[in-house]
């Protein structure tokens, strides 16, 4: 049988544009080519949709129109595409094999002028977040794309991509092909810390919003979406010798340490606290600060584990245990640092107040020297009581400084990783608890260069993003038993 493609692209550069269109006429398997945007250019062989933006729900249902094709191909950059030998030819063979509604590829990468490998990872259950990178070519069967792009809401102006792709995942797996197909150039050159707030950057609040409604309605009809109604909590239920523990794991930070360790001991609370530092064997002097610091000071506890085995979360939990932790454990990394001197005197008093199990604050991003740099203040400001929960399975952490209700959290071992942590408690407490939310800022987020996510390789992040996903699939399949 031979089959066909019809293939939709965002209009670029006449140049670029023109040639990604010959290099596909270039395969006898494409019968149709179709651009989205407008063009003040004539290009041959292409006919030019009504629908001016790749992501809107408008163009979804014209794709879905338009198509008459066995196969639809979608490439979502502007720059110019190189395929592999025989790739299209490839696509299709995998695509009849498996069934598959979408399949998408590794690939390689134009950065600067060189060439780089560009592998991306297996589309899990869980990968619900709206910046999965499936690369810059989807390949969807026609059938299927008919059928899912009905469900896509034409009013959407950012999310219908992303609409499209959950409702494909209902229909079949999306599959990845470990092969690099294809070649194209890499348009967003940034580092990698640059690149992972961009969720929370205050002008894409309108996108996340629409993001969040297109993922909450999935969650519904995945059997995943959870209402609001939390378990009731007794702060009295057991004893504490202390209201609140700040709890700083470390591993060789003597560059920033003492800063985190003053912001906590210049607190001003109403209630006793103390600071429990978990000295993960550290071998560039920080032992010795922390050592200093606690003779002159008896709210610090130098905790160095036994185990020579544990990440953040294994040290969290060392902390958590410990029998002079306070009735709430309030997070602080140890290159960071609190606002103000009223820190965790707000964050106790929002758990009495919201009686939650967990308060999630605001933070400012901050160089080495302090100095303010973009975003700015980070304050989840999306969150609502009634959704939060459900929006916290799709975009990719809570937020910070983070605090829990020590029982939950004894209740709840964090996992002993390095990465995402943190997010796999958060999701796990807010299956059944309420997150207490502040928004004004209270921490401090130092970005530097030897921060854990500063700069990191295609395959560390990959690794990271796996992990996530593979918390989020986790608690998909929790929530969905917990609805039974």
């Amino acid at each position: 049988m031979n089959y066909t493609i019809n293939c939709f692209l965002p209009v670029g550069t006449q140049e670029e544009t023109q040639s990604t269109i010959k290099e596909l006429q270039s395969s006898n398997l494409v019968t149709k080519i179709f651009l989205i945007g407008d063009s003040d250019f004539e290009l041959d062989g292409a006919e030019l949709l009504s629908s001016k933006s790749l992501l809107s729900g408008q163009t979804i249902h014209e794709i879905g129109e338009k198509s008459i094709s066995d196969f639809t191909l979608i490439y979502t950059k502007t720059s110019a595409l190189k395929l592999g030998q025989f790739a299209l030819n490839r696509f299709v063979k995998v695509a009849t094999d498996t069934q598959a509604s979408l399949t998408y590829s590794d690939s390689k990468v134009i950065k600067k002028g060189q060439v780089e490998n560009h592998p991306v990872i297996d589309y899990q259950e869980g990968s619900l977040r709206d910046d999965f990178d499936f690369g810059s070519l989807l390949f969807i069967n026609t059938k299927a794309l008919k059928k899912a792009s009905v469900g896509v809401d034409k009013a959407v102006q950012y999310a219908g991509l992303y609409s499209l792709r959950l409702a494909l995942s209902e229909q079949s797996e999306l599959l990845r092909i470990p092969e690099y197909l294809y070649t194209d150039e890499e348009l967003d050159t940034r580092k990698s810390g640059e690149k992972i707030f961009d969720y929370v950057d205050p002008k894409n609040r309108v996108v996340q919003i629409e993001m969040e409604k297109v993922c909450t309605e999935y969650l519904k009809r995945a059997g995943g979406y959870l209402e609001p109604k939390f378990a009731e909590l007794d702060f009295n239920s057991e004893q504490f010798h202390l209201e609140a523990s700040v709890i700083i794991p470390v591993l060789n930070r003597v560059k920033t340490l003492e800063d985190a360790i003053k912001s906590v001991l210049c607190q001003k609370s109403d209630f006793a606290f103390n600071l429990i530092i978990v000295d993960n064997h550290s071998t560039d002097g920080t032992t010795d600060l922390i050592q200093k610091y606690a003779e002159q000071d008896d709210r610090i506890i130098h905790l160095i584990p036994k185990r020579k085995d544990l990440g953040i979360g294994g040290c969290w939990n060392e902390a958590a245990h410990h029998k002079n932790c306070g009735r709430f454990a309030i997070q602080l990394d140890s290159d960071d640092l609190y606002a103000d001197e009223t820190t965790i005197q707000q964050i106790i008093e929002s758990f009495h107040k919201e009686k939650c199990a967990m308060v999630v604050g605001s933070y400012q991003m901050v160089n080495f020297k302090l100095e303010e740099i973009p975003p700015g203040l980070i304050d989840h400001k999306e969150w609502t009581p009634e959704n939060g929960r459900n929006n916290a399975i799709r975009i990719n952490g809570l937020g910070a400084p983070r605090a829990f209700y020590t029982p939950i959290l004894r209740e709840t071992p964090l996992p002993n990783v390095n990465y995402g942590e943190d997010y796999a408690l958060g999701l796990a407490i807010s299956r059944k608890h309420q997150i207490g939310r502040i928004y004004n800022s209270l921490y401090l987020c130092r970005r530097w260069d030897e921060n854990s996510d500063a700069s990191l390789s295609i395959e560390k992040m990959n690794a990271h993003n796996s992990y996530k996903d593979r918390i989020r699939t986790i608690e998909l399949k929790a929530r969905r038993i917990q609805n039974l």
